[in-house]
C-alpha cells in the first residue's frame, strides 16, 4: 500500500518581509479583499491593526497586495504565487 504523501508548498521569504506577512496574505486569500481592521479583528491575523496597516503598506510596495482604496487591501497574483511556493519574495523589488 502507497502512504498518500501531502505536498507542503515552500515559500522563500525576503529580508524585508516580516512575521505577519504571512498570516496577511493567507487571510485574503481566503476571505477576500479586507481591512486592517477587521483583519486585526480575526483570528488568522494577530497583529494590531497599525502593525497590519504598516505591513500592507510594503505588501502593496512589493506588488503581493492592491490597494482597493477606503483603506482595503487584497492578495495580486504574485500574493497567491508567493503562498503556493512559486514565487521567490528575494526576487522583488520596491516600487
Amino acid at each position: 500500500m502507497i502512504a498518500a504523501q501531502s505536498e507542503l508548498s515552500m515559500r522563500f521569504d525576503a529580508d524585508w518581509m516580516s512575521r505577519a506577512d504571512d498570516r496577511i496574505l493567507e487571510h485574503l486569500s481566503e476571505a477576500g479583499p479586507d481591512t486592517p481592521k477587521k483583519m486585526a479583528d480575526s483570528d488568522r491575523v494577530r497583529f494590531s491593526r497599525q502593525h497590519i496597516n504598516d505591513r500592507c503598506k510594503t505588501l502593496v510596495e512589493y506588488g503581493l497586495l492592491v490597494h482597493l482604496g477606503n483603506g482595503v487591501y487584497d492578495i495580486t497574483r504574485n500574493g497567491e504565487q508567493y503562498l503556493a511556493g512559486e514565487l521567490d519574495a528575494r526576487d522583488l523589488e520596491a516600487k
